[in-house]
């Protein structure tokens, strides 16, 4: 049988010939023009440098810009690049920064700009991975971007800010790409499945195998038709060992008598297109389910539907559709990629992005995004113990006086992480993320200890009172050092009345307790021993 999934397995007909493996479906599913991109349509507007430079817009009076492209994996920056490399009078040269180095930059210039003045060309350079390059094979590129030999086409997954030289970023256009929604990753599926460079209709997803390859996508295209061609090589597998394959080939061939040709649509039985054709017991449309002994169901329709119109299943699920496609189910695509893989940088945006967010969720009080990015770090491989030093800070900082157990519960949390490690640590915490998100809120501690930070690097606080200096060495009392000095557990309710701020800081409040959680009877407390504290300074004014 001579069809697109002859690679995965079933080439009865050609066992003597040599198969040549193909390229993986992402390669063969790569769009060829800009009308077959799929998302990033903020950056393909009219006009805009990506139509450009894919030959769709012309340049207008001016020439066409160098652009570093700047998104996750799977967002379409290599594609891109094929996109453009089709455009008519270029010359497309592809690099990547894990293999080339200088001498190959500077050869590609030298041939760029041979081929501007003796043969009108414009070189097209993509270098993939820039961010791999350092900075003295970054400057290799300038003479090329500035005086435009080459259109420097760039693309990274770090932030150019931190990955690319200052001198090549404002030669260069910068272009966001952002992750691909959920009806683009549909679209793409949906696309390699009829496409012929795809599956040409030979097979069709369940719906719930069509959601679960989106979901597990993450937003990403590469990875969506990766796991896509590894659920049709598991579908396809499971069929042929339940000899579907071999009983659909025997149907065409039955449906197809010798020199009657057929117009049945590729993979549709034309007992099915004629009407009051006989059904014969073995076909697409009404096989007979066949147990793993060999023994047949004698009940085809014990599933609700008539036999006519049932698909042929396979014991562990998919099985032939009644037009003759395979069909891919979610046990196919569970069994293809067991989870979604997080991608999430350690050193990147990643890293500060989703611990931003985290700490951010646990002081809006929204638990449940907290405790999602708290389990998105640790599936990626973050350190328990860095997440544990953030959530201390959190403690303090977000909720501070407002519940002051919350500081011991991040502090139990963290230290518990080092004694035990993972994967039990998520359960700590997960615990200290809950009481934290769930704790009322206050930064007032926070912003008293910023306020008297700035005082003090603003030169405010002119020494210390004469009666709280040191007074217990030999001389101090004659420098009048403790004179007058109150000891606080000899007055009422152990607060005497006496100066203790500089004398330029009289009067002046740092902590202002808010009304929430314990902080409430916490600023009563402070009203009422402040009064105490600062009547003589009252009395003295």
């Amino acid at each position: 049988m001579n069809d697109l999934l002859s690679a995965l397995g079933d080439d009865e007909e050609n066992d003597e010939e040599h198969v040549r493996p193909r390229a993986p479906l992402a390669v063969r599913m790569r769009p060829r023009s800009v009308e077959e991109l799929v998302g990033q349509q903020h950056l393909l507007k009219a006009g805009s440098p990506l139509r450009q430079l894919a030959g769709i817009d012309g340049p207008g009076p001016s020439g066409p810009s160098s652009i570093i492209l700047w998104g996750p994996p799977g967002t379409g920056k290599t594609t891109i690049a094929h996109v453009i490399a089709r455009a008519p009078g270029r010359r497309f040269v592809e690099l990547s920064a894990i293999t080339a180095g200088v001498k190959d930059v500077r050869r590609v210039m030298d041939q760029a700009l041979e081929d501007r003045d003796l043969r009108g060309f414009t070189t097209v350079l993509f270098l993939d991975e820039i961010h791999r390059f350092n900075k003295a094979q970054q400057d290799a590129l300038l003479p090329g971007v500035e005086n435009r030999w080459v259109v420097l086409v760039a693309a990274t997954t770090e932030n150019p800010s931190f990955s690319v030289v200052s001198p090549l970023l404002s030669r260069s256009l910068l272009l966001t790409l952002r992750p691909l929604v959920e009806g683009d990753i549909a679209a793409l599926i949906t696309r390699a499945l009829a496409d012929e460079r795809g599956f040409n209709d030979e097979l069709i997803l369940d719906p719930a195998a069509l959601d679960h390859l989106v979901r597990m996508a993450g937003g990403d295209a590469r990875r969506a038709l990766t796991a896509l061609e590894a659920a049709a090589g598991v579908a396809w597998s499971a069929a042929e060992s339940h000899g579907l394959l071999a009983r659909r080939t025997a149907q065409k061939s039955d449906a197809e008598p010798a020199g009657e040709p057929s117009d049945a649509q590729p993979g549709k039985d034309p007992a099915e297109e004629t009407p009051g054709a006989p059904q014969e017991p073995d076909t697409a449309s009404g096989l007979e389910a066949e147990t793993s002994d060999g023994d047949r169901d004698a009940d085809p329709g014990t599933d609700g539907r008539p036999a006519a119109d049932s698909a042929e299943e396979a014991p562990d699920g998919g099985g032939l559709s009644p037009t003759g496609q395979i069909i891919i189910t979610i046990e196919h695509t569970e069994r293809a990629m067991d989870a979604a893989v997080q991608r999430y940088d350690k050193a990147g945006d990643q890293h500060y992005d989703i611990i931003s967010a985290f700490i951010k969720s646990i002081r809006g009080s929204d638990v449940d995004a907290a405790l999602h990015y708290l389990a998105k770090m640790l599936e990626a491989g973050e350190d328990p113990r860095f997440i544990g030093r953030r959530i201390m800070i959190s403690a303090s900082e977000d909720i501070g006086m407002a519940d002051p157990s919350a500081l011991q519960t991040a502090v139990a949390a963290a230290q518990a992480v080092q004694l035990i490690g993972m994967p039990e640590a998520r359960l700590i915490l997960g615990h200290a993320v809950v009481h934290l998100a769930t704790a009322p809120k206050s930064n007032a501690a926070y912003n008293a200890i910023n306020a008297a930070v700035a005082d003090v690097r603003a030169g405010r606080g002119r020494g210390v009172p004469m009666h709280l200096r040191d007074a217990h060495y030999t001389g101090a009392q004659g420098l009048g050092h403790g004179k007058g000095y109150q000891y606080s557990h000899d007055a009422p309710h152990s607060v005497a009345t006496q100066q203790y701020a500089p004398d330029d800081l009289l009067g002046v409040d740092y902590y202002k307790p808010t009304a929430n959680g314990v902080e409430r009877s916490i600023g009563e407390r402070v009203e009422r021993i402040r009064g105490i504290i600062r009547a003589k300074d009252r009395r003295t004014k």
